[in-house]
């Protein structure tokens, strides 16, 4: 999963700097930004049955060639809608792949050891992500070179899987859950995961787009991105433990104000030595890519554990239904007002949850400390690779 995050994270850069050098107009990237988020979705209705047909290492397998083959056409096709169509697929075979990833390591894991696992696990990824941005500036981004660099990235990212000589987990399906009864037993919990998709699709999708826009080269588009992805490697575990302490509404409004004043403060002063903004940035994004963990750990403090498995399944949906709105919508507002807009419409959104939490919190105690599980790190990474966590299709709960 290491290798295939430095093929995915590249991946999704170089999209939209590549976007903005053909001169597509930005609702367009957008839209075509979208479509993988829309694959997501798909691919993670679909996993599970085919994990059931077929078994996890052919699963992998056959997306991963799919996923390799994908992004070789994009090199040569460059249109908008071959793209739009390509990403989708893209989203899907990366939605399955991520699927026989963590559903395979949460069968393995034990209730004593699954916190640090998928702790571990995160932080793989992210530094995968993060280190695939400066693979962008091997090659021009017009030339082929990188889309054929993903694509060996993708197919080297099989071996282990394929040659493994473990035995292979037993899965079955989820068992489905309302949202009405989701959202009334924690509608925060709702909310906070909506607005997280929103986010991290807009970071992961538009963020190159915005730098490109603002006048970075592609060694400051790479930088930009590399510190907005590994800055949440720093993150998730103190924030996680300071949740773990104390209310989870007081962390998430703390997370969502710093988030707030940092964005607002980008947008407000403009210029600013390039140092300083990539600290800011560093800051805003390690603070938000905090928010799905949060939430799915606050809404598992109001689950009966045999209802977790199903309720993390529908709210990776409802987070990934989001995703696919973020980058249309940030696409539009950068058309009419420019890339500032950027950090104005992203501090928007998270002053807005802060506005929500703390109504909420007015509204509901806290949950007693002895009824509060483990925070779980996880963050559904179709953002770019989106690595969803997919303990739906385990045996045993992801808490």
């Amino acid at each position: 999963m290491g290798v295939l995050m430095l093929g995915a994270g590249l991946q999704g850069t170089l999209m939209g700097v590549r976007a903005t050098l053909e001169g597509f107009p930005t609702p367009i990237i957008g839209a075509v930004m979208s479509c993988y988020y829309v694959g997501y979705l798909m691919g993670t209705r679909a996993a599970p049955m085919m994990l059931l047909r077929v078994g996890h290492i052919r699963v992998f397998a056959a997306l991963a060639a799919i996923a390799s083959v994908t992004i070789l056409v994009q090199g040569v096709l460059v249109n908008p809608l071959a793209w739009g169509m390509l990403r989708l697929l893209s989203g899907l075979c990366f939605a399955g792949i991520c699927v026989v990833a963590e559903s395979w390591l949460n069968d393995r894991a034990s209730c004593a050891n699954r916190g640090r696992l998928l702790a571990l696990y995160m932080a793989v990824l992210y530094v995968g992500l993060g280190l695939a941005q400066f693979l962008l500036m091997l090659a021009n981004p017009r030339s082929t070179l990188p889309f054929i660099l993903i694509s060996m990235l993708i197919s080297m990212a099989m071996v282990p899987i394929v040659v493994s000589a473990q035995k292979m987990p037993e899965c079955s399906m989820p068992r489905p859950v309302r949202y009405r009864e989701l959202y009334r037993n924690s509608p925060l919990g709702m909310v906070a995961v909506t607005v997280s998709g929103l986010i991290s699709a807009i970071l992961f999708s538009m963020g190159p787009v915005y730098a490109r826009l603002s006048g970075f080269g592609v060694s400051g588009v790479a930088t930009f991105m590399s510190v907005s992805i590994l800055a949440a490697v720093a993150t998730q575990y103190p924030v996680g433990r300071l949740s773990d302490r104390m209310d989870r509404r007081t962390v998430i409004a703390g997370v969502c104000t710093l988030a707030t004043l940092v964005a607002a403060s980008i947008a407000i002063f403009g210029a600013m030595p390039r140092i300083l903004f990539l600290l800011l940035a560093g800051l805003f994004s390690g603070s938000v890519l905090t928010l799905y963990s949060l939430a799915i750990s606050h809404v598992n403090d109001k689950l009966e554990p045999a209802q977790m498995v199903a309720a993390s399944s529908a709210l990776l949906l409802l987070n990934g239904a989001a995703a696919a709105v973020g980058p249309v919508l940030m696409g539009s507002l950068m058309a009419a007002f420019g890339p500032s807009v950027y950090f104005v419409t992203l501090a928007s959104l998270t002053a807005a949850l802060t506005l929500y939490d703390l109504w909420r919190k007015s509204r509901r105690k806290p949950v007693p400390r002895s009824q509060k599980h483990r925070f779980i790190s996880v963050q559904p990474q179709g953002m770019t690779a989106q690595v969803v966590t997919a303990p739906g299709l385990t045996r045993t709960a992801s808490n």
